[in-house]
């Protein structure tokens, strides 16, 4: 039996702040991630994503201050990325109370980096991050915070990076980030097709209906929700209702 769908609530946080932006750019100051994660997994968030927007474009490590102050409000799993470059950074997140690390520009750089994480950790630590650009017909992976393109195909990537030991792929959608236009549903087609570690949909989520349509063709295992929470348009339980709604069983929260 295949473990129930999540829903999972974002945080992108630059300078400390949770901001929001669409198509990674336009960033806007939306509000304060301690607050925010305590107040989505009252909601009934089943985990919370802590993404350090700026850390890798400015070259620096995460914010672990912020991270820490972060995870002591939660009961929940706590991924967070940004700026990881070596297991030793994996690490030192770890201690700050994250339960599992993601990583994107550090893992394109230098791939082994996944292979030293899961091996000191676990794999079920190591959440490889792609960032996608629809682009002559395939996906072109984008690194740091989607400012510079690479010459990598997203998928053909994510089975490398399942081959190094990413144990799970947390894979945004370029062009739908922001834009409420839904999941960008052939991406995760495709990487369902290819790699067999769970999926995390990102990037245009605007209704629950959108979180319907990728769960309930098993395309993705789990769907990332940022904007539509953080100006209140829904709450993750109205979410979670409304997969219920569509056949989707969802995890109860205590």
């Amino acid at each position: 039996m295949s473990p129930l769908p999540r829903v999972i609530a974002c945080l992108d946080v630059s300078d400390g702040r949770v901001v929001k932006g669409v198509r990674f750019g336009d960033l806007k100051v939306v509000g304060d991630p301690v607050q925010a994660a305590a107040l989505y997994e009252d909601q009934g968030a089943d985990e919370i994503v802590f993404l350090d927007v700026s850390a890798s474009a400015e070259g620096r490590e995460i914010l672990e201050d912020v991270v820490r102050d972060t995870a002591s409000t939660l009961t929940i799993p706590l991924t967070v990325g940004g700026g990881v470059r070596s297991a030793e950074d994996a690490s030192r997140l770890l201690r700050s109370g994250a339960d599992k690390v993601g990583m994107n520009t550090g893992a394109v750089e230098r791939p082994f980096v996944i292979a030293e994480t899961a091996e000191a950790f676990g794999s079920q630590c190591v959440v490889v991050a792609i960032d996608a650009k629809h682009e002559g017909g395939s996906w072109r992976v984008y690194t740091h915070g989607g400012r510079r393109a690479t010459a990598l195909d997203a998928v053909a990537w994510a089975r490398e990076a399942e081959s190094l030991g990413a144990g799970e792929f947390l894979v945004t959608s370029m062009d739908r980030d922001g834009t409420r236009d839904g999941y960008d549903l052939d991406l995760y087609r495709a990487l369902r097709a290819t790699v067999r570690r769970p999926l995390i949909a990102s990037g245009g989520c605007g209704s629950p209906l959108h979180a319907a349509q990728v769960l309930r063709d098993g395309l993705a295992d789990a769907v990332l929700l940022a904007g539509i929470l953080h100006d209140g348009t829904y709450a993750v339980g109205d979410v979670k209702a409304g997969l219920v709604a569509w056949g989707i069983a969802v995890r109860e929260n205590a």
